[in-house]
């Protein structure tokens, strides 16, 4: 008999203003790609009898990481993805986008989390050092469904 696969599941949001991006620096000690360019995100955590996990998990995280409440921003659903994190695991992941209204600025709401926010360019963010491959496929499919 075979062992069943079991998977943890991310989910990350790409929140654009205009042709900017937001993308975090995440934290040095975090297990999983410390200190790289990614966009907001994290793992679904178990909620009882919650219909919409995977959106919830985007906009709680928007909230964690960077202060942002998107309770009233509409999501689109960019893509879905399997990957092996630094940590050995295997994880589903999710990505959604949406436009961030005008007055609501991220901030560093995590610092264990995150250690810097940025608004970049599609061109800033393939250019930049500190952008791993995975973050450059998000940013395409979700540039796509613009």
């Amino acid at each position: 008999m075979e062992t069943p696969q079991f998977f943890g599941v991310n989910v990350e949001i790409a929140l654009r203003r205009g042709e900017r991006w937001l993308l975090i620096e995440r934290g040095r000690r975090l297990r999983n790609a410390p200190g790289m360019l990614a966009f907001p995100g994290g793992r679904v955590e178990a909620e009882a009898n919650c219909g919409f996990i995977l959106e919830d998990t985007a906009r709680r995280e928007a909230a964690e990481e960077v202060g942002l409440d998107l309770s009233d921003v509409s999501l689109r659903y960019v893509r879905s993805e399997f990957f092996v994190g630094d940590d050995g695991n295997r994880y589903i992941g999710a990505t959604f986008t949406a436009e961030l209204p005008r007055g609501r600025e991220p901030r560093v709401a995590a610092p264990e989390e995150v250690e810097a926010v940025h608004w970049l360019t599609a061109d800033e963010v393939k250019n930049h050092p500190k952008c791993p491959e995975w973050t450059l496929l998000s940013l395409s499919y979700a540039a796509s469904v613009r």
